[in-house]
């Protein structure tokens, strides 16, 4: 390992690259928040930075390749690297490719983090002006709304994806840790919460549901009483990675009754008996199409969104049409759609039947474009409606915000005008006049 860099007359100063799902992003919050509490200085370019952190992703062979050609760049363009998260916990695939990164850890490993820099950057004595960080410390993301991560690790054993491989078993928060959290976000100005995790539908079932005091009452370490909970804060409360397990029903009456938002994030994947059996998928295609109907019936302002792949193993033409065919009938509100990815260590890289790479793109296409015309649907039906908003970017008099039916970088978007005197983080009342496959168009202020 290089030698420490002498800090006796600065600061020293670190630079950091983020990439990956907003877990990742959370856990680049927390090892930036512990940086700034110890009195480095975070910077935005290379050449300013006395060393660089890497928290990687390796989900999928493109968030991989994209991890290893981060740390490549960051290590021709300043030298000293520490790389962390999702990747790092198959170092070897790090350091075969770059023997001289400085230290290769682990998701979620913040101590082993800190050590790594410390090793090279010993902390500077402590000023007070760290002391000026907010409750919620270091956010990446704008600061009127933030990921809430409820828990780590996922239990499933879904055969294209070696998250548990990377980021272990589950591994809930007390209930008591997150609304604590929850909390402080809001009182440094949060005005949106977004609920993460791997399967935020299993919350809690490793700690058997234990209880802890709130605010004088007991709360359970469970979803429904969690999304409760924050219900009574005050913001809006978004829920992500909801698995479609039976205890889900028990949300739908907390959106109707305005305490979370009407919003799902739901990663069905596939709606092929055959292939979610492959995928080792819970639920089938019917089942959520019954439950969807019930859903629409108590909260008719739900909106669904939900990822799928296609070409993956054994997929026949016969498969993706039924998969067609859930969609018409399902009528979700947002939906994404990704390629078959083999990523080195999937369970389903040894199935048979491959799909052709360029059938598979096919079959992406198809699936989106008959999506657009869903969406497209869906959207017309705002049209003439008063919707609240939240404001993320204002431009003079023009303005881009977000529904209830849009969560940040993966949704749509509210474009509106009348925007005079807003800031990011307002809501505001917006007649919708126009839609398209996926936004809205309308007037701030308007009856």
């Amino acid at each position: 390992m290089s030698a420490p860099i002498d800090q006796s007359t600065k600061v020293p100063r670190i630079g950091f690259v983020s990439l990956g799902c907003p877990k990742a992003l959370v856990d680049s919050e927390r090892i930036l928040t512990q940086l700034r509490i110890e009195g480095y200085e975070v910077v935005g370019g290379y050449d300013q930075a006395d060393l660089v952190v890497v928290n990687t992703c390796a989900f999928i062979e493109a968030a991989q390749e994209e991890s290893l050609d981060a740390i490549g760049e960051a290590l021709t363009e300043n030298g000293k690297v520490v790389v962390t998260g999702c990747l790092g916990s198959r170092g070897s695939v790090v350091r075969d490719r770059f023997p001289e990164v400085l230290a290769i850890t682990g998701p979620q490993d913040y101590e082993a983090v800190m050590k790594a820099v410390h090793a090279q950057l010993p902390p500077p004595p402590r000023s007070p002006f760290t002391d000026l960080l907010p409750d919620s410390g270091v956010k990446l993301t704008p600061r009127h709304y933030a990921y809430l991560k409820i828990s780590e690790g996922c239990n499933h054993k879904c055969t294209f994806c070696i998250i548990p491989d990377l980021r272990g078993r589950l591994r809930s928060r007390r209930v008591d840790a997150v609304l604590g959290e929850a909390e402080r976000l809001v009182r440094d100005g949060v005005r949106e919460l977004l609920v993460v995790s791997q399967d935020t539908s299993a919350y809690g079932v490793d700690l058997r549901y234990e209880s802890a005091p709130w605010h004088g009452r007991e709360r359970r370490t469970r979803m429904t009483e969690l999304a409760d909970a924050l219900g009574d804060l005050g913001v809006w409360v978004r829920l992500h990675y909801v698995y479609p397990y039976r205890h889900v029903d028990e949300l739908i009456p907390l959106m109707a009754q305005g305490k979370v938002l009407p919003y799902l994030d739901m990663p069905l994947q596939h709606a092929s008996p055959g292939i979610l059996k492959a995928m080792r998928r819970p639920a089938g295609g019917e089942q959520v199409l019954e439950r969807l109907q019930r859903w629409r019936d108590i909260c008719p302002d739900l909106v669904v969104r939900s990822t799928f792949i296609v070409g993956f193993p054994g997929e026949t033409e016969a498969d993706f049409e039924q998969l067609l065919a859930f969609l018409e009938e399902a009528r979700l509100d947002r939906v994404g759609c990704f390629t078959y990815s083999p990523v080195d260590g999937a369970r389903a890289n040894a199935l048979p039947g491959a799909v052709d790479p360029e059938v598979a793109e096919m079959r992406r296409e198809r699936l989106m474009a008959l999506q657009a015309g869903i969406s497209a649907g869906k959207l017309r039906q705002f049209v003439g409606r008063t919707l609240q908003v939240l404001v993320d970017a204002v431009d003079g008099d023009e303005a881009l915000a977000r529904s209830y039916a849009d969560a940040p970088e993966v949704d749509g978007l509210v474009h509106l005008v009348g925007a005079e005197g807003l800031r990011p983080g307002d809501f505001v009342d917006v007649r919708i006049h126009d839609s398209d496959e996926h936004d809205l168009y309308g007037t701030a202020g308007e009856p």
